[in-house]
């Protein structure tokens, strides 16, 4: 098996950049998810109330992110912005201390969107918890993205996936950081331990999806009930008590340094069978 995609995504629910290789730190990919749009009460906002982030394109430069959108032109946004300030921002459950942008940033997104945004981002002062029920230590760390440093999908899940809906999907619905050829469908689910060249993960948690993944991200609207819809038929399970249908595998890396590559082999250490029992090769 190998890597196959690595993707980041520098501001939560914008459009992603695919990468040859990436560094990894304590919370992730290194800018991946570090960067989050609020609203006026300062709670994170996503494509599950604004769509529309999924039309925004995101570059990383020297010094810089720029966005753009048809119609609004583009937008220079400094690394770190200038004259901070920070204040506390709510992500799910989390209380986040982040650094306020000012000015045309936040009316640049305001205007795209057509609500009142700030953007905002996360220093290396601020310590967002791994769920407790999840981490492997007590120290993990995450960033902006909802609630782990990593998501790993196989090539052959979707591949699965698509043989069951009458119009195929593609990855980018799913806004993984990993993709991986040659395993077999679902097998992700298992992995307990692997390796992804000579960097360690372990596999902590199923994806629970949301609607989100009916987003078509070619037009920014919700464009029906798929592929959530097929999903919940034959992937749908129990989780700490909640009902969700998964897809894909959440991941905390052991060490918070090293360097991934499209084409890295992935290797599995150790397989443990998901706290989940699924029908995953039922076809409808």
């Amino acid at each position: 098996m190998i890597l196959s995609e690595i993707n980041i995504y520098p501001i939560k629910s914008l459009r992603g950049i695919s990468l040859e290789t990436a560094e990894i730190d304590d919370r992730g990919l290194v800018n991946d998810r570090r960067w989050m749009l609020v609203d006026e009460n300062d709670k994170f906002v996503t494509q599950r109330v604004l769509p529309r982030l999924a039309l925004i394109n995101v570059s990383l430069e020297e010094g810089c992110l720029t966005v753009d959108c048809d119609g609004f032109g583009t937008q220079r946004i400094d690394l770190l912005p200038t004259n901070a300030v920070s204040r506390p921002v709510t992500i799910f459950d989390s209380i986040v201390e982040a650094e306020i942008y000012a000015g045309e940033v936040n009316e640049w997104f305001s205007d795209v969107l057509g609500t009142k945004l700030r953007l905002v981002r996360m220093p290396q002062t601020s310590r967002r918890s791994v769920s407790s029920d999840y981490r492997k230590r007590a120290s993990d760390i995450v960033s902006f993205a909802d609630g782990y440093p990593f998501l790993l999908i196989g090539e052959a899940s979707l591949t699965d996936l698509n043989q069951r809906l009458d119009a195929p999907v593609e990855m980018k619905r799913f806004r993984p950081n990993f993709v991986v050829k040659g395993s077999e469908p679902y097998e992700e689910d298992r992995w307990k331990e692997f390796r992804i060249g000579e960097n360690i993960f372990y596999g902590v948690k199923l994806k629970g999806r949301c609607v989100v993944t009916t987003v078509d991200p070619a037009k920014g609207v919700f464009d029906g009930k798929d592929p959530l819809k097929t999903l919940a038929k034959y992937r749908t399970g129990t989780l700490n008590g909640k009902r969700n249908a998964f897809f894909g595998q959440n991941l905390i890396a052991e060490a918070a340094a090293g360097t991934v590559s499209v084409g890295d082999s992935v290797e599995v250490v150790v397989y443990e069978d998901p706290p989940v029992t699924m029908s995953h090769r039922q076809m409808n």
